[in-house]
C-alpha cells in the first residue's frame, strides 16, 4: 500500500470516528439515555443533576470531534475529482457537499447555543427551556441522519459504480 493511500484510510477512519461521536452520541442520547433517566429517576432535580453531568462530559467529546471532523473534511475534499470548491454548486457532489457543509455549520450552531448559552444559565432551568433544549437537541438529531444520508449520496458520486 502506498503512503497516500495509508493516510487517505486513517483520514476517513477519524472522519467517521469523530462523526460516530458526535452524531452518534446525540442519537444515543435522545433515543435511549434521556428516555431511561427521566423513567428512572422521573422529573425531578436528580435527573437534572445527571443530565447536566452528561452534557458537561459530552461537551469535551462534542468539541474535539467538531474540531476533528472539520480537519480530517478538508483534507478528504480533494480526494474527488467532482470537488470544485468549499460551497460550489457546479455539479451535484459540489452541490451534495455545499448541503453538508450548511447542514453541519447548522447543527454546529445549535450545539453551540445550548451548550454557552442554554447550559450556561444561572439558576434551575425553567420548564420552557428543558423544552427548547429538548427541540434543538431533536432537530441536530434529525439533521445528523440527514447528514448520513448526504454522506451516502457523496460516496455515490465521488467515483462510478460498479453496476452501471
Amino acid at each position: 500500500m502506498s503512503a497516500k493511500l495509508i493516510i487517505y484510510i486513517l483520514v476517513s477512519f477519524l472522519h467517521d470516528f469523530f462523526t460516530a461521536i458526535w452524531m452518534g452520541g446525540m442519537m444515543v442520547t435522545l433515543l435511549a439515555y434521556m428516555p431511561a433517566i427521566k423513567e428512572s429517576l422521573g422529573p425531578g432535580p436528580q435527573t437534572k443533576k445527571v443530565m447536566a453531568a452528561f452534557q458537561k462530559k459530552q461537551s469535551a467529546w462534542v468539541y474535539t470531534s467538531i474540531t476533528g471532523l472539520i480537519i480530517t473534511g478538508l483534507l478528504m475534499n480533494k480526494r474527488s475529482p467532482h470537488f470544485q470548491h468549499l460551497f460550489a454548486v457546479g455539479n451535484p457532489y459540489s452541490v451534495a457537499l455545499t448541503i453538508k457543509h450548511v447542514t453541519v455549520l447548522v447543527m454546529v450552531g445549535i450545539s453551540l447555543y445550548r451548550v454557552l448559552v442554554l447550559g450556561k444559565r444561572k439558576g434551575p432551568s425553567s420548564p420552557a427551556t428543558e423544552k427548547l433544549n429538548a427541540r434543538l437537541l431533536m432537530i441536530n438529531v434529525i439533521l445528523a441522519a440527514l447528514i448520513l444520508l448526504n454522506s451516502a449520496i457523496l460516496g455515490a458520486l465521488a467515483r462510478p459504480l460498479p453496476f452501471q
